[in-house]
């Protein structure tokens, strides 16, 4: 499990990296990662080590079936149509965006596969979990229910539950995210996300969520 929280991250400057074992143990253990700028906390994450091991699973072991969103191959990339101005941004021109059901355009639900573009790390190919963590990060964009143009739904907060190592580069999401009542909301909403890679179910994430009105 990754939990991470976030504030506002500067850009165009170096910032501090910190490490810490906050509960040791052979078969589960806790570490935690934060970010500083020039002493200020703007970034900090969690994660929770389970053992793995090898364990033949019974035949009569019952499971959910995988159910995954279909599959990225033949289905168009489609750009967020939302964007700052021209500049370049994660959202756009970092990750390719293929949906199986629904769009960008249409809000609720929808079902995508998203691939990583770019190195998390200069020279370094991105792992599964990089994959899977910056995937999970759309889960409020992509299953927007509000006008964007009225409203915002920013998540403070990321939760991702993995199964396994994810595989390959590919990382599907079945996605929805939910305000309230169908008349009221407290301002407080929650996305969600199943995640799967081209091998079947491979965890979920959640993301709380401040809402607000633009105006």
């Amino acid at each position: 499990m990754k939990q991470c929280f976030f504030s506002c991250l500067p850009v165009g400057r170096p910032l501090t990296l910190a490490t810490e074992i906050e509960r040791p143990g052979r078969k589960v253990s806790l570490v935690a990662v934060r970010l500083d700028d020039e002493g200020v906390e703007v970034a900090r994450a969690r994660a929770l080590r389970i053992r793995r091991s090898d364990l033949e699973l019974p035949d009569d072991t019952v499971q959910p079936p995988p159910d995954p969103p279909g599959s990225p191959h033949g289905v168009p990339r489609q750009r967020a149509a939302w964007a700052v101005d021209d500049h370049i941004a994660f959202h756009r021109d970092s990750c390719e965006h293929r949906f199986t059901e629904g769009s960008w355009d249409q809000p609720g639900p929808v079902g995508v596969w998203i691939r990583l573009l770019v190195g998390v790390v200069a020279g370094e190919t991105p792992t599964g979990a990089q994959r899977a963590a910056a995937a999970a990060d759309f889960g409020n964009g992509v299953s927007g229910g509000l006008p964007f143009d009225r409203f915002t739904f920013i998540n403070p907060d990321l939760t991702v539950h993995l199964l396994r190592p994810p595989v390959g580069e590919w990382i599907g999401m079945r996605t929805a995210s939910h305000y309230g009542t169908a008349t009221a909301s407290t301002g407080v909403g929650f996305a969600e996300s199943e995640l799967y890679d081209l091998e079947g179910r491979l965890g979920r994430s959640v993301q709380s969520l401040l809402l607000d009105s633009r105006s």
